[in-house]
């Protein structure tokens, strides 16, 4: 029996259609009208589907030309120039939280983590606040780590929006995970779980940093405080120094915020830490005590030492002459008074009776009482404060332990 012949290889296609057939990509859209541009800032759903008839404009790069003034050296003169801002409809609607046509916009395709004039869609959703777009974005692939042109990822940006705390505010996103800030029964709670310690790209600050830096004004303590406790308690390291070795407490100090200050140490903040210039958080607090309420400034002063802050400096004194509560603060620091030449520039009644006990205990020895306190605080160190509260003690030992006396010198 003869097999019959195997059948002959299938003829190869002509070496032209070898060749995957490539195409140019269609040059992207950029488009320079106003109302477009209002169509998605202001969610006018009606006008978005009639603007995305042209497939193009789901990822158009909308732009906006504005004349300023240049100086040419070249010419030796100022010239006019234009210059060009450039985003994008996703990110217009996301700024605004108009989630539906965020949701429109990516359903045909949006590219999620494009950054037309340097941010995403996912930092100005961040910075507006709007977490539902946050959460829509993410669901997309909005990439959570992706860094602005100024090096902040969106957690640093979240740390600015704490105008209104009944609203779902986002706080932290981190490989697809976040942390949004929730109102419940006057609570502010915290969902989630990431690495909240995440650094900006220049300055190497985290979130915490933020906070601590955009509590200015006392108006905003309060808020800002809020957004310190959730972080705090959801593991972010008061410890941690930027770039130039500045902590979280450094900010807290130069703001004058003593609750906020008063949170981070109880958190673990170093009291002496210095930064890259040499600076304390003592030495921050000090430069700035003319520009806020005294008490205040006593308060900061009086926690720093309670947990483990050094005496400042007998040369640094001088500045606190017009300001006998803190002054007096700091020379209950010392073991002995140091002299103070300066006393002798000072108004003649300028608060006499506490300045008189000043020159009388100059270059004297302090009394055993304060001499066993000063004892007792050096061997406590940064556990002082904590110790000296779980004494079983009258409540004016205690406040005596604590500094609480300033105006009494001994």
């Amino acid at each position: 029996m003869i097999r019959p012949p195997l059948p002959l290889p299938p003829r190869l296609p002509p070496r032209q259609q070898w060749l995957q057939e490539v195409r140019a990509p269609p040059p992207q859209i950029r488009c320079r009208d106003t109302s477009i541009h209002n169509t998605f800032m202001y969610g006018d759903i009606k006008g978005v589907y009639a603007v995305l008839k042209d497939p193009g404009m789901v990822n158009a790069l909308m732009e906006t030309v504005h004349e300023e003034m240049v100086w040419a050296p070249e010419m030796g003169m100022w010239t006019l120039s234009s210059k060009v801002k450039q985003t994008s409809a996703l990110r217009l609607a996301a700024s605004r939280g108009h989630t539906a046509c965020v949701e429109e916009l990516l359903f045909r395709g949006a590219e999620v983590n494009t950054d037309p004039g340097g941010n995403t869609a996912l930092h100005d959703a961040c910075i507006g606040g709007h977490s539902v777009c946050v959460q829509l974005l993410l669901s997309h692939g909005a990439d959570p780590d992706v860094l602005a042109a100024d090096g902040s990822a969106p957690l640093h940006l979240c740390t600015s929006i704490m105008e209104d705390v009944n609203q779902g505010m986002m706080l932290h996103i981190q490989k697809r995970r976040f942390l949004i800030l929730k109102p419940q029964k006057n609570k502010i709670q915290i969902e989630g779980g990431a690495d909240i310690n995440v650094r900006s790209r220049e300055s190497r600050l985290t979130p915490l940093h933020v906070a601590a830096q955009r509590a200015e004004r006392p108006s905003e303590a309060g808020r800002y405080l809020r957004v310190i406790q959730k972080l705090l308690d959801a593991g972010a390291n008061p410890q941690t120094a930027g770039r130039k070795q500045h902590t979280p407490l450094h900010n807290a100090c130069a703001n004058c915020c003593p609750r906020i200050v008063d949170v981070l140490l109880e958190h673990g903040a170093k009291a002496d830490v210095e930064n890259c210039a040499g600076y304390t958080p003592m030495d921050c607090l000090l430069q700035i005590v003319e520009d806020y309420p005294v008490q205040q400034c006593e308060a900061i002063a009086r926690s720093l030492l309670n947990y483990g802050a050094k005496p400042v400096s007998p040369k640094m004194l001088k500045q606190l002459a017009f300001y006998p509560d803190v002054l007096g603060l700091m020379l209950n620091s010392y073991t002995s008074i140091p002299p103070c030449d300066w006393l002798e520039s000072l108004p003649p009644d300028k608060d006499l009776p506490f300045f008189l006990s000043v020159r009388q205990w100059t270059g004297q020895p302090r009394s055993l009482q304060h001499l066993c306190r000063c004892a007792l605080r050096q061997h406590l160190g940064a556990q002082c404060h904590s110790a000296v509260c779980k004494l079983d003690i009258p409540a004016s030992v205690r406040d005596y332990l604590l500094l609480c006396n300033n105006r009494t010198l001994q």
